[in-house]
């Protein structure tokens, strides 16, 4: 499990922090080991097993924890199962096989296989936007809802990271620099699971090697076969993607999509959890009580 990590202590203190967060997931949950073709994923399953089932999947140089609040919130409507992407700073394969194949969208049909979901939603966040974007186009049959948080695979991205890269030689201040460009002004002031979450996320950009592969762009014929609800949600001020190209390209290939613009906000959008869930819920006859 230290393949993508910079040493194994960098991955044993991660790894011991991501668990204690899992310890302290804040509904009922069952953690699964789930096989796959590709190597052992990691999932977090809450709610009731006989609600309709929802995928989430998280971003780079994240894990499953980035999703535990949305899912104390979701697992009332919905069985949610959150993976750990392979590749990732979570407990799945350390394995990356090419953005550009159809490796990602197989081993998701592994994972949804296993655990017996033949059809689900999906809410993906930024490279895991791009892994549900990817799975949709490819096997849309198994898609009912589809919910993006500002998605890689639409817009283009930008070369923010050659740009951040003398900031991140400069300490502790340039890091804070470079992480406030991504993820905007946190709260200045976080305790319990909020604080430990965000320090867990900090230690892995610190400890993890993050990817270094162009993330493809579906084609105009690829967004085409999302036929779905689609629901898209994007920062006006987003250092790492395209914004305009990514609305251009919704509003010109999905008419029927949903598509959410905050114009001051960075790549992380966050207080999205109720958006998403009301866009859920209206989009698949699930009670709101």
């Amino acid at each position: 499990m230290t393949a993508y990590f910079k040493s194994a202590t960098a991955a044993r203190d991660v790894h011991e922090r991501y668990r204690a967060l899992l310890s302290r997931w804040p509904v009922a949950n069952t953690q699964l080991r789930v096989t796959t073709r590709v190597g052992d994923t990691f999932v977090v399953a809450s709610g009731d097993p006989a609600a309709p089932p929802l995928a989430l999947l998280h971003g780079s140089l994240s894990n499953a924890a980035a999703w535990m609040f949305d899912a104390a919130v979701w697992s009332k409507h919905f069985r949610v199962y959150a993976i750990d992407m392979i590749g990732e700073a979570g407990l799945s394969a350390p394995v990356r096989p090419a953005l550009n194949s159809d490796t990602y969208a197989a081993w998701i049909s592994d994972v949804l296989d296993h655990l017996g979901v033949v059809q689900a939603a999906f809410v993906g966040a930024s490279l895991g936007g791009w892994l549900a974007l990817d799975f949709a186009s490819r096997h849309p049959a198994r898609v009912t809802q589809l919910a993006l948080l500002y998605p890689s695979g639409i817009g283009r991205q930008r070369a923010f990271w050659w740009k951040a890269a003398p900031l991140l030689l400069l300490g502790e201040w340039g890091r804070q620099r470079v992480r406030q460009r991504v993820l905007g002004s946190m709260p200045k002031i976080l305790s319990g699971d909020a604080r430990s979450l965000l320090d867990l996320l900090d230690s892995i950009s610190r400890r993890f090697k993050p990817r270094r592969e162009s993330i493809p762009v579906l084609s105009d014929t690829a967004l085409r076969r999302l036929t779905m609800p689609v629901l898209v949600i994007v920062g006006g001020k987003d250092a790492l993607l395209d914004t305009e190209e990514t609305q251009r390209r919704v509003i010109a290939n999905l008419p029927h999509a949903v598509v959410r613009l905050l114009p001051q906000a960075p790549h992380y959008v966050q207080g999205q959890t109720e958006p998403v869930l009301r866009f859920l819920l209206a989009s698949s006859g699930v009670s709101n009580d």
